[in-house]
């Protein structure tokens, strides 16, 4: 029964704790002991926390048993990227240059979680302080892929993803800058929240771009994303009940999103955006040219405010790095600080139009990635591949970032290839009512 519990999802875990045949300090050994065994637990895992698991059960377990739970995921184990802070464990956000860095406290959103009951199982490897969507790490770990042994998970947060996948975690808890929640998520066959800048606290959570850095889970459903977001935040979780996608009014992207996409993830959009339409929903396809001149503006943004923050700790020790992320990091250093202003003052311009030409959809659609987890030793190898992959990975999920929406993103069917609903900003509870319906639609 307990090798069961593995695989199932993070709210039905919890419902079989409210039920009384799930005991918290079990699920969490099972946990614990899968891990224990699995072959590529030290390739998903930087560092687990098996006291700290084991005292947040037994607690749990006490307030089930005193019929005190405090919400449905009170007792459920989850993982953490690591670049969230947890007391007295290391956190190293995935590069050489923080080894050894031990927080006192936890991060703010971690703290709010446990408070709700969440059982932290430990931190999970990353791509370098964040700065990639391949989850390539030869510094630290490269995490598996759910689908292909030889293929990257998808990053930044690829251990996270790889924490559920292969059954090391109920949930885990992400961040997402310009698609390091929604790419390993999608790519790893799992449902990806991206939350609104400043919706959840980034308060010890190690940075990389302030202004786009955000905090999401990745999940077996959109029921267990609704609900680690409300157990962030304290609050009571979006209602999903009723809700459907007959009517509503749908909006494919066909302005850069549609451009060069594989075979793969084509077929898999295709097939969801099909399944939508017999479902009822309204689709629609149109251009915004302003995603155009907004992605123009991506690379000062990103680099120059990642290079900002990271530059000096950086330049102390540069070979301690991966040389393809030192490089990304220090093309930063070439923009001017009117250029930087200039662009952000024109970007909330673009948003102002984005924000006006999408104001009649439920959501707007897009393939997660245009292409396939990436081959990890031939981008290792071959310079011109990994340029091109990675450059493709990020590039549908930064249209987000770059108009500060929200999303959820949704397994097709088709392995490793996703579906994205992007809403409004602060719009979460309305974008995972329509994903809750579309992934029962999908199937």
């Amino acid at each position: 029964m307990t090798g069961n519990w593995l695989w199932m999802t993070a709210a039905d875990l919890g419902r079989g704790i409210e039920a009384g045949k799930i005991h918290p300090v079990e699920l969490t050994e099972a946990y614990l002991d899968a891990a224990d065994k699995h072959p590529e637990a030290g390739r998903i895992y930087s560092r687990i926390t098996p006291r700290r698991a084991r005292s947040m059960s037994i607690a749990a377990a006490d307030r089930a048993r005193a019929g005190q739970r405090i919400g449905l995921l009170d007792g459920v184990p989850i993982s953490w990227k690591d670049l969230f802070d947890a007391a007295g464990a290391p956190c190293e956000a995935g590069s050489a240059l923080l080894k050894g860095r031990v927080p006192e406290t936890d991060a703010q959103v971690l703290t709010t979680a446990t408070a709700q009951g969440l059982v932290c199982l430990g931190k999970t490897h990353m791509s370098e302080l964040a700065f990639s969507g391949l989850g390539l790490n030869p510094v630290t770990a490269t995490p598996p892929n759910v689908n292909d042994a030889a293929a990257v998970p998808g990053g930044s947060s690829s251990g996270a993803a790889a924490s559920v996948a292969f059954g090391l975690a109920a949930a885990a808890i992400g961040s997402d800058t310009g698609g390091s929640v929604r790419i390993p998520a999608a790519w790893n066959d799992l449902v990806g929240l991206k939350t609104t800048p400043g919706r959840l606290s980034n308060q010890g959570v190690v940075p990389l771009c302030e202004r786009f850095d955000t905090v999401g889970p990745l999940a077996r459903s959109v029921e267990d994303c609704a609900l680690l977001l409300a157990a962030m935040e304290g609050r009571k979780p979006a209602d999903l009940t009723g809700a459907s996608v007959k009517g509503a009014r749908l909006l494919v992207l066909e302005t850069v999103a549609l451009d060069d996409l594989r075979e793969e993830p084509a077929r898999g959009f295709e097939g969801a955006v099909e399944g939508l339409a017999r479902a009822g929903a309204r689709i629609e396809s149109g251009k915004i040219e302003e995603v155009t001149e907004a992605m123009g503006l991506a690379a000062i943004l990103f680099t120059a405010e990642a290079y900002g923050i990271w530059g000096k700790t950086i330049e102390a020790a540069p070979e301690k790095m991966f040389p393809r992320i030192l490089e990304r990091f220090r093309s930063g250093a070439a923009f001017a600080a009117s250029d930087y202003v200039a662009a952000w003052r024109r970007l909330e311009e673009l948003r102002k139009i984005w924000a006006q030409k999408t104001a009649a959809y439920d959501a707007v659609i897009l393939p997660t990635a245009p292409n396939l987890p990436p081959d990890a030793k031939r981008l290792m190898e071959d310079d011109e591949y990994y340029v091109t992959e990675n450059l493709l990975t990020l590039r549908n999920t930064r249209i987000g970032n770059m108009f500060g929406l929200c999303g959820v993103t949704l397994p097709t069917g088709q392995p490793s290839c996703g579906i994205s609903f992007i809403a409004p900003p602060m719009q979460e509870e309305r974008v995972l009512r329509l994903a809750s319906a579309a992934e029962r639609a999908l199937g």
